[in-house]
């Protein structure tokens, strides 16, 4: 629990720190948005870059745990924007509930907690998650909010307006272009690298602090809102877990190490992928930030628990 702990205690630091530089009023109310503009058009699409630009395909070409691990993401995200839209929610709204229960805080816990936990072998398959969630998961997420918020009645009108809009996304076309680069076999000059790289570290802390900004507003309770919240930590924290779980073991039948790092990965709480969309678009965030919030905070429990199983 103690490694759980060190990991976790920070991401609360830093939302501390954003929720209290808003009610002290060292940020103003245009502060949320404005810093959330900078995650998503800039330092966040460094981040993107600066994965997929690093990644060695031979280090992340794992067919049985991509397959594993994306499949049950893919399954949650899927299943929660289908029992959303049937709920009456919007395309939008649920796609970002769909973020919600499938994406993994990888970036910021997986690599300290899977390294704590079972060495240096680990980073690997952290890396592939990443790639997972941040260019496949989040990408759908993007894709369906467009469509969603389209007008557009004529479905080719439609699919060339929603091209359009996704070909000018930063969070799209960065990490595309960084698959072209690296594909062709170009390198990046120096300069560059650490241009992206020192960019790209600013992308979490940064939207860590956006949350809190975002918290340090007065909302009334809403108690619908609350049974959506219980639901979707469950889904992230218990069904996603799962489900890679049943698909590592047995139907892919990764060996032990691979499961166990597949399964943790899964497990980790939600990202701030999800309130950065839902900011970003205007959806309601309001969800978003409180399943943020007590999925990291409980899983200190499930994590530890599950560890202590498996060490």
């Amino acid at each position: 629990m103690l490694s759980t702990l060190s990991v976790v205690l920070p991401i609360f630091a830093v939302i501390f720190a954003g929720w209290l530089a808003r009610r002290l009023e060292l940020l103003g109310p245009a502060a949320t948005s404005e810093l959330n503009r900078y995650v998503v058009y800039l330092a966040l699409p460094a981040l993107l870059f600066d994965v997929i630009a690093r990644a060695d395909g031979r280090e992340i070409w794992q067919p049985g745990f991509i397959a594993a691990f994306g499949l049950a993401a893919l399954v949650c995200f899927a299943l929660t924007i289908a029992v959303r839209l049937r709920q009456g929610s919007a395309l939008a709204d649920a796609a970002v509930d769909g973020l919600n229960g499938a994406y993994a805080n990888t970036g910021y816990m997986g690599f300290p907690l899977a390294l704590a936990a079972f060495g240096a072998a680990s980073q690997a398959p952290v890396l592939i998650a990443t790639i997972l969630t941040v260019c496949l998961i989040f990408a759908l997420g993007i894709v369906l909010i467009e469509i969603g918020l389209q007008k557009e009645l004529n479905r080719l009108k439609l699919v060339l307006r929603v091209a359009g809009t996704l070909a000018r996304n930063p969070l799209i076309f960065s990490p595309a272009l960084a698959a072209i680069i690296r594909l062709a076999g170009f390198g990046l000059p120096q300069p560059v690298e650490a241009f992206v790289k020192l960019l790209g570290e600013s992308a979490a802390p940064c939207a860590l602090v956006g949350l809190g900004l975002f918290l340090a507003e007065k909302r009334a309770a809403s108690e619908s809102r609350s049974g959506v919240t219980a639901a979707l930590t469950a889904v992230k924290l218990l069904l996603q877990p799962f489900l890679t779980w049943m698909l590592a073991a047995f139907v892919f039948h990764l060996a032990a190490f691979e499961t166990h790092a597949a399964v943790l990965i899964a497990a980790l709480p939600t990202g701030t992928g999800s309130f950065m969309l839902a900011e970003f678009y205007q959806r309601e965030a309001t969800t978003t930030s409180r399943v943020i919030l007590i999925s990291t905070l409980l899983s200190v429990l499930t994590l530890s628990v599950y560890l202590a199983a498996v060490r």
